[in-house]
């Protein structure tokens, strides 16, 4: 038998299992998409946001996806056009000419890439410099304080009942910058609420210690760690931020929808990086202040430590700022 023949006859049990291996395919993509919500299609895997913030995030998303198919659909159709329309068996050419240079070729590839990495960089830049934007006065201030391996919140507050603190910002506070201070409640005497790895919330005995918010009104967290890098992740925000020994992180969000949400540390910080589990519960401004009153009567009350001091080069790049 000619080689030929040999390699006809080795093709044709792959030809005949190919409509087998296409229909058990698409029986599998039928099967386990019969549980999937179609209107959970149009968010891409991203989970429906919860702050007013994060819509912004999820079309900044999309429209990554939708650049991403548009290139993706170029590519493959001119990969297939080209096998295709140039295979051997239809030219019956066995060597084609070959073309050392086309500038126009070269000069698409190099152009075409670059406009897309630009255009991409000016809507994330847009939104990051939105979304990292700072009221004058937020309605409320948390310090989010990280360690391994759970978390803490600085509810910095006037909490109703509690005496009012001095002009001075307590020394547990004193890692935090003076620019993030000068917005804090002046006499706020606050409340905190720490957890451990086996610290369970009361409602649904999800893992990790419960941070409240109250629906509507704009929170500042502003992230401290007392040892290694963490990253402060409410998966339905849409958006982390590192939590960074001896550098103050912040940002704003105003949480729209009430709930208990799940959120966790997104930066392997160490053996129990996996326990540094923690859950956001947004209420109403009202339950949100008796939320307050009730840690201030379990005797929660003032601060715990915020961290590690501001390094130098921080605390210079702080004064670049003002």
């Amino acid at each position: 038998m000619s080689p030929n023949g040999s390699d006809r006859s080795s093709r044709r049990p792959m030809r005949r299992k190919l409509p087998q291996v296409l229909t058990a395919g698409l029986v599998l993509a039928t099967a386990s998409g019969c549980s999937y919500n179609w209107e959970d299609f149009p968010r891409l895997g991203m989970p429906t946001p919860v702050t007013e913030e994060a819509p912004r995030i999820l079309s900044l998303w999309q429209g990554s996806w939708a650049a991403a198919l548009v290139t993706g659909v170029l590519v493959w159709g001119l990969i297939l056009w080209s096998v295709f329309f140039h295979r051997r068996s239809r030219t019956k050419v066995e060597v084609p000419p070959q073309t050392r240079y086309n500038m126009p070729i070269e000069a698409l590839y190099t152009v075409v890439p670059l406009i897309i990495v630009s255009v991409l960089f000016y809507f994330t830049a847009r939104d990051e410099s939105k979304l990292l934007e700072l009221s004058d006065k937020p309605a409320h201030t948390i310090n989010v304080v990280g360690y391994q391996w759970s978390w803490g919140f600085n509810y910095i507050e006037k909490v109703e009942g509690q005496p009012a603190a001095g002009k001075e910002i307590p020394k547990e506070l004193s890692a935090i910058p003076d620019r993030f201070q000068k917005d804090f409640p002046e006499g706020a005497g606050g409340v905190y609420d720490v957890g451990i790895p086996g610290t369970r919330n009361p409602q649904n005995g999800n893992p990790g210690p419960t941070l409240w918010l109250p629906k509507g009104e704009k929170v500042r967290f502003v992230l401290t760690s007392r040892d290694v890098i963490h990253s402060f992740w409410v998966v339905p925000f849409l958006m982390k931020q590192d939590v960074i020994p001896g550098h103050t992180n912040v940002f704003e969000v105003t949480p729209n929808r009430e709930g208990t949400f799940m959120g966790k540390c997104a930066e392997l910080c160490g053996v129990d990086h996996s326990r540094m589990l923690f859950n956001v519960k947004v209420v109403s401004p009202e339950r949100y202040q008796q939320h307050l009153k009730e840690l201030a009567e379990k005797g929660q009350t003032g601060y715990v430590p915020a961290g590690i001091e501001q390094t130098d080069p921080a605390r210079n790049a702080e004064k670049n700022q003002l």
